[in-house]
């Protein structure tokens, strides 16, 4: 991720333009955000491409084709302008590391999570190839490594590239040496089997931290050990080594199909699915991509912070304002990215409660604060993403249903900032007694989505469950009582 340069553009279609993420054969991808807060992955067509009328005929189809595609797997596409003077397409933006930096910084991937990355991107292939889609570049930068789970981009738009080059530049092939097909190194036509083959190769990268065909020499040497020479395998045995082998059949026909993969990998990732090293640092880069703004400039040192779950409080001002958002939230973050763009909360974000923008009133009930309840309580809660762990302490008095009944306080462990709420009653049961929780102070870095607070007494044990936390980062714990 790079800032601005002076030929950057500040804005495309409605999306501020705040970094630079790369650049490729179609062009440059840029970081932008809605006024809304969402923010996307922006891709613009290089000048010359978007001259070429047989790319814009395949563009503007591709384009209509990826919007189909917005699987669990993927990075949807949520805009485009296939008409201007320069194309461009917007998809959201998958808060992770792309496979290769991933494994250049951390190493190769233990084999349970190379299982489920395979697992993960057969599943987008089997939900891609059936909208008649084939990807044509499935490689290490091309595959994000989200909280949740992997997520393949690129979907759809390399076959509109390939479109216009197959007729401009004899010899031209499409793909990334080294993780193409024989066919593809060929020049022939792909077909879904070059995706299989070209998984198998990232598979083999993922396990082993080494390209299958090697890396280092030129483009010339990979094609034709792609075309006549065996994957080098080393230190990959065992049903993975034989899965990826098959992949890596110089013959289409001899590959297993996606679906074949999925049976063999069986289920899929899930939470915690990253060794806790890399999920924490995906989580980081998380919290430091929601406090970017347009301004290349290093923002000035902060003290760490951490969030109690709290319901959002507008600020008395309607001036926007940047947030920091600590590792402990980071996890909330990640998950509203993977879910197709990130959004931020603040003064233009839309409503916090009821429709019309104002935190709705507590439901009526009748009912007091169990006595057993009353006290101080203290324990360890664990986000549901990402394991991230941080003392919670929570103090009951007497009270009823609609009164404020509690205060708590939360200090992560990786930070020294504690943040406060209080909470207010909202039903009692036999079993359990339900509260709302709003922030007490003005540190904005404590604020979060509209969170609810349950708490179940059993045992001697208080277990609390947060309910509404975004995209289900709930986190939930144990608690006993002090004094």
């Amino acid at each position: 991720m790079e800032p601005l340069a002076t030929d950057d553009p500040g804005q495309i279609g409605e999306y501020r333009l705040l970094r630079r993420l790369g650049a490729g054969g179609m062009g440059r991808v840029y970081l932008g955000r809605t006024a809304g807060g969402r923010t996307v992955a922006v891709k613009a067509v290089r000048g010359e491409l978007a001259d070429d009328a047989e790319f814009r005929a395949r563009f503007r189809q591709e384009v209509a084709a990826a919007r189909l595609v917005g699987g669990q797997w993927t990075a949807p596409v949520l805009d485009a302008d296939t008409e201007g003077p320069l194309p461009w397409v917007a998809t959201g933006y998958v808060a992770g590391p792309a496979l290769g930096a991933a494994v250049r910084e951390f190493g190769p991937l233990p084999v349970p999570v190379v299982h489920a990355l395979g697992a993960g991107l057969a599943e987008a292939l089997v939900h891609l190839h059936g909208l008649g889609l084939v990807h044509r570049d499935i490689k290490p930068s091309n595959v994000l490594l989200a909280l949740d789970g992997p997520r393949l981009i690129d979907f759809g738009i390399a076959r509109a590239l390939d479109a216009a080059t197959a007729l401009t530049q004899s010899g031209y092939v499409v793909g990334s040496p080294g993780f193409m097909s024989p066919e593809q190194a060929e020049g022939a036509p792909a077909g879904p089997a070059s995706d299989v083959f070209s998984l198998g190769a990232v598979l083999a990268y993922a396990a082993t931290g080494v390209a299958p065909f090697g890396e280092g020499v030129s483009a010339a040497v990979l094609l034709y050990r792609v075309l006549h020479e065996e994957p080098d395998l080393a230190g990959l045995d065992g049903p993975l080594g034989e899965l990826v082998r098959h992949c890596l059949a110089k013959a289409a026909g001899d590959r297993p199909a996606p679906e074949q993969l999925l049976a063999v990998l069986r289920g899929a990732p899930g939470r915690g699915w990253l060794p806790p090293e890399m999920a924490a640092a995906v989580a980081q880069r998380a919290v430091d991509l929601l406090d970017l703004d347009g301004t290349p400039a290093a923002a000035p040192a902060r003290p760490p912070v951490d969030r109690t779950p709290t319901e959002v409080v507008a600020p008395a001002v309607p001036k926007r304002r940047r947030r920091w958002w600590p590792p402990a939230a980071a996890a909330v973050a990640v998950a509203a990215l993977a879910g197709g763009g990130l959004w931020l909360w603040g003064p233009d974000s839309g409503s916090r409660g009821g429709s019309d923008g104002r935190t709705q009133a507590p439901p009526e009930a009748s009912g007091d604060v169990p006595e057993a309840y009353l006290g101080t309580w203290e324990g360890t809660i664990t986000t549901q993403i990402v394991p991230l762990g941080s003392t919670f302490r929570v103090e009951f008095t007497a009270g009823k249903v609609g009164e404020v009944v509690g205060r708590t306080s939360n200090a992560s462990r990786l930070s020294s900032t504690v943040c406060r709420g209080e909470l207010t009653l909202l039903t009692v049961d036999s079993d359990s007694v339900e509260l709302q929780e709003r922030p007490v102070g003005d540190n904005p870095a404590c604020t979060g989505v509209p969170e609810r607070q349950t708490y179940s007494l059993k045992n001697g044990t208080l277990h609390l469950q947060v309910s509404g936390a975004a995209m289900g980062s709930d986190p939930a714990g144990d608690l006993t009582k002090q004094g």
